[in-house]
């Protein structure tokens, strides 16, 4: 017995050694995390996007969602995860970790193992581009979606991704986004917008109404990226913590206060109270916190989440009905708009000696106007990038292929026409 407990004794001590500064609790909670932010894309996106879509296009955009995440999985273990986050570039990293070059069993990132930090911000590359589809729903073909997504990615999330949290130029600088205002939102809502500019409107669209075929659907998938979101804004902590645990905290309430807030503008406007109106507000919610949840304490996320609800709700209505933009389902209004709303509204509310600052941090110590002005360069640099770079990928994938599906195929439905199936039994 006794060489047992000796052997079991060298064990543990040569795991500790090994494991260097490994946290249980942590690696626990971003394991748990991951599965979070996956279950936001995978169902819960898919099933929100394809209950907003007509039903002869519903399995084209589960399909296009379960596409992106297993084709930008295999990406961000070939190149992605080594751009993003290796090398000391200004605006992206280098390729030593090709292949996950490196990581291995016993190498750490902080306090978790290196494998686990690498699967949770796969599961944010994964959702980044699949929240595009949302613009160009029920016209884009599939063979020009995968092509698009994966460049996209490429040039796009990978910079941005680098340059916020990879050690590149804007954290460098002191710009604050702590779950992807910037990388996620504000990258997805433009170049969304331009992909919507840019393939034009869907037939019918100001004519006759596009309305949603399931919105029993909408309400699942909207609830599934509502408990998703914990993992996605709370796990950005890299802890289990208490900011991670303010991080949820002020996530829950800000979507509550957001999907409120539309809810009762839309009430007002139109006599009825719609469930995907609060779904809508519930998303433009969350996508606004999002940047500001590791900064802004729960009086801060109140104001946060009313702002959420109205202004995305009259950007809704601004691109659709003033502009006639044809953003199938809303993602630059609620994503966009929401994101860089919330990149703004951190340096403004997460002032710790501010009036809202009870729970805050993290703000420059030269005060919230010098923050300010860092929040605005990010969007800046980012939304520059962003809308030239989707631009110049769309144009070129154009010369090489269709990217539009032609009238007939539109009008039959993509479903039949893209995948030779139907999303109900006929």
């Amino acid at each position: 017995m006794r060489p047992f407990l000796l052997s079991l004794s060298f064990a543990f001590f040569s795991f500790n050694l090994s494991a260097d500064n490994l946290n249980s609790g942590d690696t626990s909670w971003i394991l748990t995390s991951t599965a979070l932010v996956l279950f936001m894309t995978l169902p819960g996106l898919a099933l929100f996007y394809g209950g907003l879509v007509r039903s002869k296009n519903v399995l084209s955009v589960l399909m296009q969602c379960f596409s992106i995440a297993c084709l930008i999985s295999v990406c961000w273990v070939v190149y992605g995860y080594s751009l993003a986050f290796k090398g000391d570039g200004a605006f992206i990293g280098n390729l030593s970790a090709m292949f996950l070059n490196g990581v291995e069993r016993d190498s750490m990132s902080g306090s978790l193992p290196e494998s686990v930090f690498v699967s949770f911000q796969m599961t944010f590359a994964i959702i980044t581009p699949a929240l595009v589809v949302g613009a160009f729903a029920e016209r884009m073909k599939f063979s020009a979606m995968c092509i698009f997504s994966v460049v996209w990615f490429t040039l796009v999330y990978l910079p941005a991704c680098h340059m916020v949290w990879g050690g590149g130029y804007l954290g460098n600088k002191g710009v604050i986004d702590f779950a992807g205002g910037l990388v996620v939102h504000a990258t997805c809502g433009l170049g969304a917008l331009v992909a919507a500019i840019y393939l034009g409107k869907r037939k019918g669209f100001n004519v006759s109404p596009l309305p949603p075929h399931n919105r029993t659907m909408v309400m699942i998938g909207a609830s599934m990226l509502w408990v998703g979101w914990f993992g996605f804004n709370a796990g950005s902590a890299v802890a289990a913590d208490g900011s991670a645990g303010m991080a949820m905290l002020v996530t829950h309430i800000s979507a509550a206060v957001g999907a409120l807030t539309w809810m009762g503008i839309e009430w007002i406007k139109s006599g009825k109270a719609t469930i995907v109106g609060i779904s809508t507000g519930m998303v433009a919610g969350l996508a606004t916190i999002t940047p500001a949840s590791g900064t802004v304490g729960p009086a801060g996320a109140l104001l946060i989440g009313l702002l959420a609800g109205s202004v995305c709700f009259y950007a809704t209505q601004m691109v659709k009905s003033y502009y006639e933009i044809d953003d199938s389902l809303d993602v630059f209004p609620v994503h966009g708009v929401g994101g860089m709303l919330g990149i703004v509204m951190l340096a403004i509310v997460g002032n710790p000696d501010g009036f809202l600052g009870s729970g805050a941090a993290g703000i420059s110590e030269d005060g919230a106007f010098a923050q300010l002005l860092l929040q605005l360069e990010g969007i800046f640099v980012i939304g520059l990038w962003t809308i030239i770079a989707t631009y110049i990928i769309l144009r070129s994938i154009n010369m090489f292929t269709t990217i539009r599906v032609s009238n007939e195929a539109e009008e039959e439905g993509l479903d039949i026409n893209e995948h030779n199936e139907h999303g109900y039994s006929l």
